[in-house]
């Protein structure tokens, strides 16, 4: 496995995506270079506090240090203008709604609703998860959206599908219990 890994990461992986690894890792350190985004990330989630900087009063977002902030980093938005305290009710809504899904699956009777409810329960823990560990920097920044909050049509859309579909499921397994 070692010599796999070895020859995948000098042959076959491109010297751009051998540096991100390198500095997922902490062997590298680029700070003007692959680290930038993840710096102005955490630079901007750090400057809001405990309240934040404010609506639209956020340094770093305002003077375009972050890039991808209404997309990727859309987390980082959060955190410096609305604090410790915005962001941490932004997550703690999101496990509202991951364990309300989880919930609605637990009350389904068919397989094939428990199975989908638990799905994008699942879908929405993982994008979640992953995109605000991305811009806190204990993740590899990898371009997942933050659902309902990343700016984007076909991911507002599917998040929405997604939610929608499982709460049908939910108004129809009550519809036949009545």
């Amino acid at each position: 496995f070692v010599p796999a890994t070895d020859y995948i990461f000098e042959s076959v992986l491109k010297p751009h995506q051998q540096e991100r690894i390198l500095s997922y890792l902490g062997i590298v350190d680029k700070p003007q270079g692959i680290d930038y985004n993840v710096n102005q990330s955490k630079i901007a989630i750090g400057s809001g506090g405990l309240f934040g900087k404010g609506f639209l009063q956020g340094t770093q977002i305002k003077y375009n240090f972050v890039p991808e902030k209404p997309t990727d980093f859309i987390f980082c938005t959060v955190g410096e203008e609305w604090g410790f305290l915005g962001s941490l009710t932004v997550v703690v809504l999101f496990a509202i709604l991951i364990l309300r899904l989880i919930r609605m699956g637990e009350r389904q009777m068919e397989p094939f609703g428990r199975i989908y409810c638990y799905c994008v329960a699942s879908i929405f823990l993982f994008h979640v998860a992953v995109n605000i560990g991305m811009t806190i920097g204990i993740m590899p920044v990898i371009g997942i959206p933050l659902p309902f909050f990343s700016y984007g049509g076909s991911s507002l859309i599917a998040f929405t599908v997604l939610l929608f579909v499982a709460v049908r499921l939910d108004a129809a397994k009550r519809e036949l219990s009545i």
